[in-house]
């Protein structure tokens, strides 16, 4: 496949930029996952002490963990986010880094719309030191149903299909990610998000100040005309409840891994065990 497929690294930077002077307006969910990962952070009992934040957008994340006393290198895509934060420009699946200098590896919002996401999660398992801890979250399947449904229905109105919403990751999927890239004792979870929207053009608007509108590549990807606008809107609009407001879902996926390490708990030979769970629990 191209390096520039299904994602176009270009327009991918580019949204992020423009979305860098306005993502403090719209960076409750990127807030609402890094505060989630800081949490399950506080659960581990070994110490980290140099950590790379992978997609930093406006800095929370990092600014988290240096408040733990964590020395933290931000990364972005955009330019305009390292640069705020004081970090460094690269894409998920080129990274510059060399192998084991982190011991932590964090990611909020950006894994998503990776073009060679096995690639960046090797990348990232070969960035840690042995035991070293890699959590990141996303937007995954299940995502954005009404925004769907009423780009759908635009694209009908106008007679032809365009790709609006990118293609999504599942837990399975996640989890055989993080094992094909190598990591041990991989956990994928995942928690609802609901927002509540007075219209379509809002819920646009909060999406592109997350940079997180379309960056599809292809010349299949097409405006919506007006037509097709006017049937979204209306489509949208047909999911109000009684406030006038509509429920929007976001399924954020959460992911940890640790790099191997021969001190890390085995799991147990097939096979191996001698008591039965039937027993155990009562027939």
């Amino acid at each position: 496949m191209s390096a520039d497929t299904p994602f176009d690294r270009g327009l991918r930077r580019l949204r992020r930029d423009r979305a860098a002077p306005r993502f403090a307006a719209a960076d409750f969910l990127h807030r609402r996952a890094a505060d989630e990962i800081v949490e399950r952070l506080d659960l581990v009992t070994r110490p980290f002490r140099r950590a790379l934040d992978l997609g930093c957008a406006g800095g929370y994340l990092t600014e988290r963990l240096r408040a733990r006393g964590l020395d933290v290198l931000p990364a972005d895509p955009g330019a305009r986010f390292a640069a705020g934060a004081g970090g460094v420009q690269c894409d998920e699946d080129r990274l510059p880094f060399g192998d084991g200098a982190f011991d932590l590896v964090v990611s909020v919002g950006a894994l998503d719309s990776v073009n060679d996401l096995p690639g960046a999660l090797t990348l990232v398992r070969r960035a840690l030191r042995p035991d070293g801890l890699f959590l990141a979250a996303f937007a995954g399947a299940g995502s954005l149903p009404r925004l769907k449904t009423a780009m759908l229905a635009g694209d009908a109105a106008e007679g032809g299909v365009s790709p609006r919403v990118h293609p999504q990751i599942d837990v399975r999927a996640a989890g055989d990610l993080l094992t094909r890239a190598g990591f041990a004792l991989p956990v994928v979870d995942t928690e609802t998000v609901e927002v509540r929207y007075p219209a379509l053009p809002v819920l646009v608007a909060d999406l592109r100040a997350m940079g997180a509108t379309n960056v599809l590549a292809g010349r299949s990807r097409r405006p919506v005309g007006r037509f097709g606008l006017a049937a979204a809107i209306a489509d949208f609009d047909s999911h109000a409840e009684a406030d006038g407001k509509v429920r929007e879902r976001f399924d954020i996926l959460y992911l940890s891994g640790w790099a191997p390490s021969p001190d890390q708990p085995k799991p147990a030979r097939r096979g191996s065990a001698t008591a039965s769970l039937a027993r155990a629990i009562g027939r």
